[in-house]
């Protein structure tokens, strides 16, 4: 009935689909070819009915989920009886199914990757693939995997191969064909801690030492340290881990320490006779020691091995008065990469003893621990847990974060990595930063450094594109400037800032200097950043230079005014390399600008030049220059007027406004204008006077003389 439903329904070219569904559920890796399993696609065609008429894959149970019904177990079924199951699955609730129709598209299988692979988890993949592209859906190979010792879980049955093998050979016999359900598990190297993740602090970093089995490595050799012991490994083994000698080493004194004692091994006779014998057992927990040639090894019973991060690693002689920190001086001291708080002092008897040589710096009350012949200090390297060693990634792989950043210095760089996640990674912008101009120096063609500016504070307040953000490479150094400080404070800290981002404020200011500026700043948020202006300064007169333009320019402002009325037009315009002065009150008459000014002259108290506004008359000029003398001729002042090509005089009488003031009487002033008060002693009645008392005092003196000739 099925084959019949099929060569009336199916469509022209059905023949041409069931040829090709045939051929794909065919596989050599399937002993039942001919049946539906798990990870296989089904095409499910019912005409009318939406949910169906698409592909469908099987699950892991055999099962396919279907509209209305759920779940129907297909697993182990041709497909003639996959449609019969189909068929009495939804005659519960469909009608016209005598069109039901169930072809196989694809033959699929379902691998499961498990153990040191990127993403371990269950793949989806052809039936033709393979081991090494189920690994490769399971994104690759982790650094450590043991490639000899893979297995296939099936069922029951484990299945182990050596995938080192195929990769060398290329031989697919080397690998065992792949099922659905197949489990495939990727071991990690015995070579690997047994600590995962970063550690927390120093002293539960990874220490090479923790492992007795371990066999340690260290003197004149490429790559100092510790490998885990495998059986059969022979001392010429564990120095090719190790990154085989140096030029400088002394390969006919090599020290093997196990057991308790060291054994003397000669490198160079071997190499030249081969002989086996010559080779001493390489036990657990061993230590071998390359030591230099110009200081080989000597024999007796007080030599002292150092080895690790210091300047001189090498064999010491020790007596009586010399203790750890004499040989620790005779070897140079730690080097800069040495991490001080895990220094360890193997014994030879086997022990280890630990000391925390930067706390014993700092003053603590670590004791220092006592060395005694055949003892082996070993100094590590700073743990590279956390980041990768800058001194083993290239420039061109990394990016270098500089400046006002939390974690500055060399980070790996790889694609996919974007300005956020190398930001991030470094502990983000530090409170100081200036995130509005983040620079990015590149290297150009021509070898010569780009500087370009990012302004992050702009992306993050007003969002933007992703793809505006600056884009990363290897050798691109990103800079984040620390804003500037009180100037009166730190001066290294301002002179930081170039002009273009910073403006200018002197004069009559408690804190005059340079500050950093926005485009959301204004002239007051600087002003308030100098501290405000002195007692001194004169509000009424404040020039700003602005430079931002063709030629410079200058503005004024009257902040008293802005204060009295709130007219936020009164307020300049300020930009980056602007500059602000506040002039002051008690500057000298000879710093003011004559059309600025009023000069006073004559009979008053303090004569002088006096600044002067359109809100001011006569009376405020004569009250700022203390007032008329008591001789001033207040009838006859004169007053000069200088706001037209010739100048102009008039009088005003001072006594007259006073006994009917009226504000239309007063004259008017202009700035440039002087004022003169004579004096009485000045005019002509005076001098009359001055003859009439000196006439006066001749006729007294004459009176007074007569008298006492009559006596």
């Amino acid at each position: 009935m099925a084959n019949q439903l099929r060569s009336v329904l199916a469509p022209k070219n059905k023949s041409e689909t069931q040829k090709i569904s045939k051929r794909t559920l065919k596989s050599p890796n399937d002993h039942l070819s001919d049946v539906i399993k798990p990870g296989d696609i089904v095409t499910i065609n019912l005409p009318g009915e939406d949910g169906f008429n698409k592909d469908f894959l099987i699950d892991r149970d055999g099962s396919v989920t279907l509209p209305e019904v759920g779940q129907v177990s297909l697993g182990g079924m041709t497909l003639e009886e996959a449609e019969k199951a189909i068929y009495k699955s939804l005659s519960s609730v469909y009608l016209g199914l005598d069109k039901l129709s169930v072809l196989a598209k694809e033959r699929r299988l379902l691998v499961t990757v498990l153990g040191f692979v990127k993403t371990p988890g269950q793949v989806d993949m052809p039936d033709t693939g393979n081991v090494q592209t189920a690994i490769k859906l399971a994104g690759g190979l982790k650094d450590g995997a043991q490639l000899n010792k893979l297995q296939i879980q099936r069922g029951d049955e484990t299945i182990p191969f050596n995938y080192k093998k195929y990769l060398d050979s290329g031989d697919p016999s080397a690998i065992p064909p792949l099922q659905s359900l197949d489990t495939i598990f990727v071991p990690s190297s015995p070579n690997l801690s047994n600590v995962y993740g970063e550690a927390s602090d120093a002293s539960t970093g990874l220490d090479p030492t923790e492992d007795a089995t371990a066999i340690k490595v260290f003197g004149q050799v490429y790559k100092p340290g510790s490998f885990a012991h495998i059986e059969g490994m022979t001392i010429v083994d564990a120095i090719l881990r190790a990154g085989g000698v140096n030029r400088y080493a002394n390969v006919e004194q090599i020290r093997l320490i196990g057991d308790g004692e060291p054994v003397l091994f000669n490198l160079k006779r071997y190499l030249d006779n081969g002989d086996a014998g010559q080779l001493p057992v390489l036990k657990e927990g061993s230590t071998i020691y390359v030591p230099i040639q110009v200081e080989a090894v000597t024999g007796g019973g007080r030599i002292v091995y150092v080895m690790g991060q210091v300047q001189k690693p090498g064999s010491f002689e020790i007596g009586e008065k010399v203790g750890f920190l004499d040989v620790l001086a005779n070897a140079g001291g730690p080097n800069r990469h040495a991490d001080n708080s895990m220094v360890r002092v193997l014994r030879a008897d086997g022990n280890v003893v630990r000391f925390n040589l930067q706390e014993y710096a700092e003053g603590s009350d670590v004791k220092v621990p006592k060395i005694y012949p055949g003892d082996a200090i070993f100094i590590p390297q700073k743990s590279t847990l956390i980041d990768d060693s800058w001194l083993k990634i290239p420039t061109s792989s990394s990016v270098s974060m500089m400046g006002a950043i939390k974690k500055p210095g060399r980070y790996l760089w790889s694609e996919g990595i974007n300005f956020m996640d190398m930001l991030s990674h470094s502990g983000g912008p530090t409170e100081k930063a200036d995130i509005a101009n983040v620079k990015i120096v590149s290297t150009g063609d021509d070898g010569k450094a780009i500087s370009r500016v990012f302004n992050l504070q702009h992306f993050i307040d007003r969002g933007g594109n992703w793809s505006s953000l600056p884009s990363l490479q290897g050798g691109v150094t990103v800079i984040f400037p620390e804003l500037p400080e009180d100037p009166s404070d730190n001066k290294s800290q301002w002179v930081r800032l170039s002009s273009d981002q910073a403006i200018y404020i002197m004069g009559a200011v408690v804190s005059p200097g340079r500050y950093a500026f926005t485009d959301q700043m204004n002239v007051l948020d600087i002003l308030s950043a100098a501290q405000g202006p002195t007692e001194e300064s004169d509000l009424t007169n404040i020039r700003v230079i602005h430079r931002n333009g063709l030629a410079p320019r200058v503005s004024r402002l009257n902040l008293v005014e802005y204060f009295e009325t709130g007219d936020e037009t009164l307020l300049p315009h300020v930009s980056s390399g602007d500059s602000i002065f506040i002039p002051s009150r008690n500057r000298s008459w000879v710093q003011k600008k004559s059309y600025e000014t009023v000069r006073v002259l004559g009979s008053v108290k303090s004569t002088g030049r006096y600044d002067f506004t359109s809100d001011m008359n006569i009376l405020d000029i004569l009250a700022q220059s203390g007032g008329p003398t008591s001789t001033a001729l207040i009838e006859k002042i004169i007053i000069v007027s200088s706001s037209s090509d010739n100048n102009q005089a008039y009088t005003f009488d001072l006594v007259e406004y006073m006994k009917n003031p009226v504000d239309g009487r007063l004259p008017v002033l202009r700035p440039g204008d002087t004022i003169f008060i004579p004096d009485v002693k000045n005019t002509k009645w005076a001098y009359f006077m001055d003859i009439v008392r000196d006439a006066l005092g001749f006729t007294s003196i004459f009176t007074l003389l007569g008298a006492r000739v009559w006596q």
